[in-house]
């Protein structure tokens, strides 16, 4: 059976260097490759690609329907050590670590385009 390795999402973006220094400036991604209109950036053992694409017709961000999840152990230091970096983020862009009924601690991040980026961590009581 062949080995499965790592899901990496596309994240659709309008400027592939403001979403490159999103990342990389903001989120602490690197990044591994650039080419044309696509980069593969990558944060410890998760990876994501961007793909600049042509403006939606309609005008929306290219990003609103889109987000994904990263699971983290000790969210609160994360947020604490990329607070720095987001703070001067425009209103309504970050949302500080909460907790969820689900049971996960969660922050948000809205990338350039509209993008939501869910960091969580499992607080389910242990046994």
């Amino acid at each position: 059976m062949p080995k499965i390795l790592q899901l990496t999402p596309f994240v659709l973006c309008s400027s592939l260097q403001k979403q490159i220094d999103f990342y990389c400036n903001r989120l602490g991604f690197s990044c591994g490759f650039q080419q044309d209109n696509y980069a593969y950036l990558s944060l410890g053992s998760l990876a994501i690609r961007l793909l600049e694409c042509p403006q939606r017709d309609d005008g929306r961000p290219l990003g609103e329907d889109q987000s994904f999840y990263i699971d983290v152990d000790g969210i609160d230091e994360l947020y604490d050590s990329l607070r720095p970096e987001l703070s001067d983020l425009s209103e309504g862009r970050v949302r500080p670590p909460f907790d969820q009924p689900y049971l996960q601690r969660e922050f948000h991040v809205i990338d350039e385009d509209g993008t939501l980026v869910f960091f969580g961590q499992d607080i389910r009581p242990r046994d």
